[in-house]
């Protein structure tokens, strides 16, 4: 209990920042139309719920996800699935979808 206490402070205070823009190219079918993070595990759970879950799990409170590759589907499941963080206890939970400039003539394809 002790040194529970002792972290809560630090996860308190920290945000999680998880980057889930990857396009997956070795599950080859599965990432055709969606991006890794959004690629359905076991029923209902995505690939990127484990990464959130256990940011929670720590105490972490204020999360943000960046988006990049075939990102709809994964946004769609974060604003359903993850809107429960109340900005009034100081949570929060952002989305950082990628974005392109104009003077870009294509979108960054991803790593």
């Amino acid at each position: 209990m002790a040194e529970l206490k002792r972290t809560q402070p630090l996860a308190r205070d920290a945000m999680a920042y998880v980057l889930a823009g990857g396009r997956g190219s070795r599950l080859k079918e599965l990432t055709d139309r969606r991006a890794k993070p959004a690629v359905y595990f076991g029923g209902k759970t995505r690939i990127i719920d484990f990464a959130l879950s256990n940011a929670l799990n720590s105490g972490i409170r204020r999360l943000g996800v960046a988006t990049q590759y075939k990102a709809h589907s994964l946004i769609r499941h974060l604003q359903r699935g993850w809107n429960f963080l109340r900005p009034e206890r100081n949570e929060s939970f952002d989305i950082l979808p990628a974005s392109q400039r104009v003077s870009e003539t294509q979108w960054y394809e991803g790593t």
